[in-house]
C-alpha cells in the first residue's frame, strides 16, 4: 500500500521527514519505505485555451491561442483530439525540459510558429499512457505552476503491513500510529453530519447470525451527471495506485484510503424494495462489476433486495445495480462484516479487491457512521444533490475486549523494567483505556479498531515496540533447558542426512509446489492437490513425490556443466485419498554421472543401480538385515532395473533407474538412479540387542547351487536361514555366476554358511547335518541342484573359524 506523506501531515505533524517516519515505523513493526515522487517541472503552468482554429496546412493539427497569465497570449500548434475552447490544460513554455528529457523549443509546424506545448499526463510523467491533453479543473488558477497545483513535491510511504495490522490501512490509521510513535497530537478533520434535504429512506434488514455487526446507508438524490472528480482527489488516488472511474466510485475509494472504511454505491433507481443482508441460497448467481459471473454458496454473504442479489458483501458489487453515467440517485452503503466469512468467500471465488483486503483483516465496527457522513460531504460538494436520513441497523454486537496486564508478566517477558508511569503513558498514546489494579498491574480496555489486541502478550508487545526495542538492553540470563527424551527405537532424521552427506550427496530444499506436467509423468496413479492461487504455472500442484523437485534440480546442475551429481532431500509429500489430504515425510535421492570422482586408481564407469543400492542399505543401517529388495514396476522407473524396498509386508520405498521414455520429456541426457523412502516407516527401528561375541571357533561351509534365473537370491537366503536353525551365526552370498557351463535360464549362487555356538565347539557331524538339511530343502523347494555334482551329492568345502 502506498500513501502520500503530504496527505498524512494533514492529520499528524511529527518533527521528522518522510525517511525518518518510515524508519521509525519499521522499528515499530510496520515495514515502511520512503519513496520520493514527482518533480518541480519548472516552466509548466496552468493554461486556458481561449481560441482554436484549424491549421491551414494540416487537417490533424489545430492552432490554439493559450492564456498562461502573461501577455501576449501564446500560439501553440496542437494535435490532441480533446483540445477545446475554454479548456484548462498544462502548458510547457519554450525552454522547458519535460521529465523524459525532451526540451521544448520554438518551432515552426507546417508554416505556423508554435511557442510551447500543451501536455498530456504521460508527458508530465503522471501516467504510463494517455489519450489526449490532461484536462484540469475549471477553477485551476491560470499561470500557476503545475508542480504547485498538484503538490508534486511529495514522498510516498510504501507500507508492507502484517495481516494483523489492518487498522493501519488508511491515512487515519497510519496517523494514529505515527502520533503514538512520535508522541505528537492527532488532528483528525471534523466530519459534520450532512444536512438532510431529501425524504427518501431505504429500509435495511440484517438476518440473524450472518456476520454483519452494523449496516448504515442513505439515499442521495439529484446528482449532477456531468460532475467530474476534482484534480486534487484524482492525484491522491493516483499516488495510491487507484485509477479514477466515476466521481461516486472515486469518492468511495478516497474515503476508504482516508478512514479505512470500504463503501459501495448502488443506483437507487435499480433497487426493488428494502435492502437485506443475508446468506446466499445455494445455486444463486451474481454478475459482478468485473463482468465475472459467480455461482454462490450457502456460506457467501450477500446484499440483496426483493429481486435477488445486489452485491457480494464486502468483496464486490453487482453489475446490474452499479452506478453509471446517467445515475442521479444513489444508495450509499457503509457496513462492517465478519472477517473470516468474507476471507473464506474471497478465497473460494478467487476475487481479490481492495475492500476484501481490508475487511478480512478487520474494519473498525464503530467507523461506519463517520465514514458515511464523510462520503456524503464529498458527494454533495462534488456531485451536488440532497442527502436523505441515515438508516443504521445493528447486527449481533460483541463486547469490548478487556485484558489484564500484570506487572510481573511484563517484566518477565521484556527482561527489563519500565516504570509504571511510562507504561501507562505508552498505552494511553495508543488510545487504550487503563484501570490501575494496585501494584499488580492494569485492566486494559481495547479500542474497537485494534483487532490484533486480544491477549496479554499482545499488550506487552505494544509496550515494547513503543518504548523501542533498541532501548531494551541485552542481558545474559540463566535458562534452564531440559532436552526432550528421544525414543531409542526412533532414529533421528539428522543421522540419515549425515550418512548421505558422508557418501557424497548434497542436500537440497525444493518447493512443495511443483509442475503438474512433470509430476503426472512421475506418479500418474496418485491424485495431486491443485493450488487455488499458484505462484506460477510451473508450481500449480502440491508434490506427491520428492522426485518432482530433485529432477529439475539435477537438470539445472547438468546445464551448468556439473557431470557428477548426487542430491537428496527430506520433506513432506502430499496426496488426496477419499477427500482427505494425506501428508508423509519422505527421504529421496538422485545420482548420475561417474561412480567415482575422476582419478587414476580405478577405471571410469557410470553410477549404476547397485551403487545407489549400497547407499540405501547404509541408510537402512541395522534394519538392513530385515529388509529386502524385490523386483517391482513403477511408472517412473526402468522395468528391468526397479525394486521395491520391503520390511516384512511394509513397503519402505522404491529404488531404480529412471524410465527411458521420460528422458526426452524431462530434458535429461542420461537416466539417473533414484530412490525414495517413507521416513515415517524407516525411522522405526527395534531396540538395540547386543550379542556377546563367542570365544569359540566357528565353522564355515560353502554351497554352490544352480537355481532358475527368475529365483530371487533373497528368497534363497531367507529359506536357508530358517532351515539352518540356531547354530547358523552368519550367511553370505559370495558369488553369482552366469555362463556357458550352466543350462539356459539358470544361474549359480554360492552361499557361505558360518556356524558357531557360544558355550561349546561344534562338531563336524553337527555342522555337516545342518548343511545337508539346508541343501535338501533348497533342492526340494526351489528345484535347485548342487553345482558340479550331477548325482545330487553335496558339494561343500569347509574352513575353520578363528577365535574372536
Amino acid at each position: 500500500m502506498r500513501l502520500s506523506s503530504n496527505w498524512l501531515r494533514e492529520w499528524v505533524q511529527p518533527r521528522a521527514d518522510a525517511a525518518k517516519i518510515a524508519e521509525r515505523l519499521t522499528l515499530a513493526g510496520l515495514e515502511a519505505e520512503a519513496e520520493s515522487v514527482g518533480s518541480e517541472l519548472p516552466g509548466i503552468v496552468v493554461g486556458l485555451i481561449n481560441e482554436i482554429k484549424p491549421h491551414p496546412q494540416a487537417d490533424r493539427l489545430r492552432v490554439c491561442t493559450v492564456d498562461v497569465g502573461d501577455k501576449p497570449l501564446l500560439t501553440i500548434v496542437c494535435g490532441a483530439a480533446n483540445a477545446r475552447t475554454g479548456m484548462k490544460a498544462p502548458v510547457a513554455r519554450v525552454g522547458t525540459k519535460l521529465p523524459d528529457g525532451t526540451e521544448i523549443k520554438q518551432a515552426n509546424l507546417r508554416g505556423v510558429d508554435s511557442a510551447g506545448m500543451l501536455c498530456s499526463s504521460k508527458e508530465l510523467g503522471l501516467s504510463d499512457k494517455s489519450e489526449g491533453l490532461l484536462e484540469l479543473d475549471p477553477n485551476a488558477p491560470i499561470g500557476q505552476k503545475i508542480s504547485d497545483y498538484f503538490g508534486l513535491k511529495d514522498t510516498l510511504l510504501n507500507l508492507e503491513l502484517t495481516p494483523n495490522r489492518g487498522d493501519c490501512l488508511s491515512i487515519a490509521g497510519l496517523a494514529r500510529e505515527v502520533a503514538a510513535i512520535f508522541a505528537v497530537p492527532l488532528k483528525a478533520p471534523a466530519v459534520p453530519a450532512a444536512k438532510i434535504g431529501a425524504a427518501r429512506k431505504q429500509a435495511v434488514k440484517i438476518d440473524s447470525r450472518v456476520g454483519c455487526s452494523r449496516y448504515a446507508g442513505r439515499v442521495i438524490a439529484g446528482l449532477n451527471t456531468a460532475a467530474r472528480t476534482p484534480d486534487w482527489m484524482r492525484e491522491r488516488l493516483r499516488r495510491s495506485d487507484l485509477r479514477c472511474i466515476h466521481p461516486l466510485v472515486d469518492i468511495s475509494n478516497y474515503v476508504m484510503l482516508e478512514l479505512g472504511q470500504p463503501l459501495h454505491a448502488f443506483d437507487a433507481a435499480k433497487l426493488s424494495g428494502g435492502i437485506r443482508v443475508r446468506l446466499a441460497q445455494s445455486g444463486e448467481t451474481l454478475q459482478l462489476l468485473n463482468d465475472q459471473s459467480v455461482k454462490l454458496d450457502a456460506a457467501d454473504l450477500l446484499i440483496a433486495d426483493e429481486q435477488g442479489p445486489l452485491a457480494l458483501a464486502g468483496i464486490m458489487g453487482g453489475l446490474p445495480s452499479s452506478v453509471t453515467a446517467p445515475t442521479t440517485d444513489v444508495f450509499l452503503e457503509s457496513a462492517c462484516f465478519d472477517p473470516e466469512r468474507l476471507a473464506a468467500s474471497g478465497r473460494r471465488l478467487k476475487i481479490p479487491s481492495d475492500a476484501l483486503y481490508r475487511f478480512e483483516r478487520g474494519v473498525d465496527p464503530e467507523l461506519q457512521r463517520r465514514a458515511l457522513e464523510r462520503a456524503t460531504q464529498l458527494v454533495l460538494d462534488i456531485c451536488g444533490g440532497s442527502a436523505g436520513p441515515v438508516t443504521e441497523t445493528l447486527g449481533p454486537k460483541s463486547k469490548p475486549v478487556s485484558i489484564r496486564l500484570r506487572r510481573e508478566r511484563l517484566d518477565r517477558l521484556l527482561g527489563h523494567e519500565i516504570p509504571n508511569s511510562e507504561v501507562e503513558a505508552l498505552l494511553k498514546r495508543l488510545g487504550l483505556g487503563l484501570k490501575r489494579l494496585g501494584k499488580t498491574g492494569w485492566q486494559i480496555t481495547v479500542p474497537s479498531h485494534r483487532y490484533d489486541l486480544r491477549i496479554e502478550p499482545d499488550l506487552i508487545e505494544e509496550v515494547a515496540r513503543l518504548y523501542g526495542y533498541e532501548h531494551i538492553p541485552a542481558k545474559p540470563y540463566a535458562a534452564q533447558l531440559a532436552p526432550a527424551a528421544q525414543p531409542e527405537q526412533l532414529r533421528p532424521l539428522a543421522g540419515a542426512r549425515e550418512k548421505l552427506v558422508a557418501r557424497g550427496y548434497q542436500e537440497v530444499v525444493t518447493y512443495s509446489f511443483v509442475d503438474e506436467k512433470v509430476q503426472r509423468q512421475l506418479t500418474p496413479d496418485v491424485v495431486a492437490i491443485p493450488l487455488d492461487n499458484p505462484m506460477a504455472e510451473t508450481q500449480s500442484v502440491m508434490r506427491t513425490t520428492l522426485w518432482s523437485g530433485l529432477i529439475p534440480t539435477l537438470r539445472y546442475n547438468q546445464q551448468r556443466q556439473q557431470a557428477r551429481v548426487r542430491l537428496f532431500e527430506a520433506g513432506v509429500c502430499f496426496s488426496e485419498l477419499n477427500g482427505k489430504i494425506l501428508e508423509r515425510t519422505c527421504l529421496s535421492g538422485i545420482a548420475t554421472g561417474p561412480a567415482q570422482p575422476e582419478q587414476w586408481g580405478t577405471p571410469a564407469r557410470a553410477v549404476d543401480f547397485f551403487d545407489v543400492k549400497s547407499d540405501v542399505e547404509a541408510l537402512l543401517g541395522g534394519a538392513a538385515a530385515a529388509c529386502r529388495f524385490e523386483r517391482g514396476e513403477h511408472p517412473a522407473l526402468h522395468p528391468g532395473q526397479t525394486a521395491r524396498i520391503l520390511r516384512g509386508d511394509m513397503e519402505l520405498g522404491w529404488i531404480g533407474v529412471l524410465h527411458p521414455k521420460l528422458l526426452k520429456p524431462l530434458d535429461l541426457p542420461a537416466a539417473p538412479v533414484l530412490f525414495e523412502l517413507d521416513w515415517e516407516l524407516l525411522r522405526q527401528t527395534g531396540l538395540p540387542n547386543p550379542v556377546t561375541p563367542s570365544e569359540l571357533p566357528s565353522s564355515r561351509r560353502d554351497l554352490a547351487l544352480v537355481v532358475p534365473e527368475n529365483l530371487g537370491v533373497f528368497e534363497l537366503v531367507q529359506r536357508a536361514r530358517e532351515v539352518a536353525g540356531g547354530l547358523l551365526r552368519d550367511l553370505t552370498v559370495f558369488d553369482v555366476y552366469r555362463g556357458p557351463a550352466l543350462p539356459k535360464g539358470f544361474k549359480s549362487v554360492a552361499l557361505g554358511l558360518i556356524f558357531q555356538e557360544n558355550s561349546r565347539t561344534l562338531t563336524d557331524v553337527e555342522v555337516d547335518a545342518a548343511v545337508q538339511a539346508v541343501a535338501r530343502h533348497l533342492i526340494n523347494e526351489f528345484g535347485a541342484s548342487l553345482r558340479g555334482d550331477s548325482s545330487g551329492g553335496v558339494d561343500q568345502g569347509g574352513t575353520g573359524g578363528s577365535t574372536v
